[in-house]
């Protein structure tokens, strides 16, 4: 029986920890020969807002169709959920 892991919902990140959770899903996505989706986001550190949530909107319609990567979506979408904090 597999397990998987659960997201919690936190929707208080400052701009650091956003940046942060991105470069994490960017090194996964570089560590699971997904070069597209890691230049997606790519230097996307000190960009304004809109800029951001362009790159995160963009990774997140790129892995849409590809469930076997969900995990990589659920904490994409944990970063969505924080693009308001961002200033």
């Amino acid at each position: 029986m597999a397990y998987e892991k659960t997201l919690k919902l936190v929707t208080n990140l400052d701009r650091g920890a956003v940046e942060a959770k991105i470069a994490e899903i960017r090194d996964s996505a570089l560590s699971s020969q997904l070069a597209e989706l890691a230049s997606l986001l790519t230097a996307v550190e000190g960009l304004p807002r809109a800029q951001m949530e362009a790159r995160v909107k963009s990774a997140l319609k790129w892995l849409a169709d590809k469930p076997q990567h969900k995990s990589l979506l659920a904490l994409l979408e944990l970063v969505e959920l924080n693009l308001p904090n961002l200033k």
